[in-house]
């Protein structure tokens, strides 16, 4: 199927794209120009730029909120903002004591989690402003956040993993509303070690809730399940992707994203070569690579029908080169096929 670019994209490194829950076209994109951009992916050929809200500092991460008026946002201003993607209005729902790397919110729970590389949490109840958030102290500093119905997962330093129960999360958080700085001592449901020997990247939660798949700088992706016993643990797996044989040398990139396909329950994953690969976790597969593009792939999003993938591209500066050339920082908008994300089960 095809795909097309869309216009008028950021100026500097994409940190995220996000696709809105009810809705296959419309896009939040973040950026280290200090800009949340929103666009309507198909209202016109390429897209159409409907606004972009402007931050003191670079945007590290941007998520949906209740509903596509709302959206929240994080960065290297320490701030946990809410967006009105109506007026455009900006509020600061708690500030970190260091840049804010992720945010994910839970329409189930009614609740936003943001975490910091000053090794925190924040619990945030947007709904009700007088809750004071909630800080939970993390082990690590916290690389990526992911989040089913039913739990979160905190990648960190150290390759921890926190794995949080969301319902029980949620409710210690909202009998608690004592003033700053309103600690919450809460014990993860699992803690576990990443199956990877180097620093996770990216984590995604799978949309039946049965698991995660993680990724490392190493060229590596793992695939784990949630349920503790034995015999499920026994099926985790990882394995090696993104590198590419130069004068007969292998050469490692990272694996930046990662992103479920709602439908079919595949994943993709988008590596420092440029590259999106389509997996079968279940068979452990990969069902197709697209053509390399010429910038690393920074983040993808699959949109809620699972018909159109987002992939934004930007310098990951793999080759130290720490400036960005005009014309390499993009979006594209990847048409997929019925059966294109389709798994193809078992060799």
């Amino acid at each position: 199927m095809g795909q097309f670019e869309l216009s008028e994209p950021p100026s500097d490194v994409i940190s995220a794209v996000k696709f809105a829950p009810g809705s296959s076209t419309r896009l939040l994109v973040s950026s280290w120009d200090r800009h949340v951009y929103l666009y309507d992916t198909h209202e016109e050929s390429g897209g159409k730029l409907i606004a972009k809200f402007e931050h003191r500092a670079p945007v590290l991460d941007v998520c949906w909120g209740k509903d596509e008026n709302e959206a929240f946002s994080a960065g290297l201003d320490w701030d946990v903002k809410r967006i009105n993607l109506e007026t455009g209005e900006q509020t600061v729902l708690s500030s970190h004591g260091a840049g804010v790397k992720s945010v994910v919110y839970s329409l189930d729970h009614k609740v936003l989690v943001s975490a910091s590389w000053d090794s925190t949490l924040h619990i945030h109840f947007p709904s009700k402003p007088s809750h004071t958030p909630n800080t939970i102290h993390l082990p690590n500093k916290p690389f990526s956040l992911s989040s089913t119905e039913t739990k979160l997962v905190v990648a960190m330093a150290a390759r921890a993993v926190n794995i949080y129960d969301l319902k029980s999360l949620a409710l210690l958080a909202s009998q608690s509303s004592q003033g700053p700085p309103n600690n919450l001592e809460v014990e993860p449901w699992q803690r576990r070690e990443s199956s990877m020997k180097f620093m996770t990247r990216a984590v995604a939660c799978m949309p039946d809730d049965a698991g995660y798949a993680s990724s490392s700088i190493e060229g590596r992706i793992a695939v784990e399940w949630f349920d503790p016993s034995e015999q499920s643990q026994a099926r985790k797996y990882a394995f090696k992707c993104h590198r590419q044989q130069q004068d007969g040398v292998d050469v490692v990139y990272p694996v930046n994203a990662l992103t479920f396909h709602p439908v079919h329950g595949t994943f993709a994953s988008g590596g420092g070569d440029g590259v999106v690969a389509l997996w079968d976790g279940l068979a452990k597969r990969r069902i197709r690579q697209y053509q390399r593009y010429n910038s690393s792939i920074a983040s993808l999003s699959f949109s809620s029908d699972g018909k159109y993938l987002a992939v934004g591209i930007s310098p990951g500066f793999e080759d130290a080169k720490n400036d960005v050339v005009d014309g390499v920082v993009k979006v594209f908008i990847r048409e997929m096929g019925e059966a294109e994300a389709k798994g193809k089960g078992a060799k």
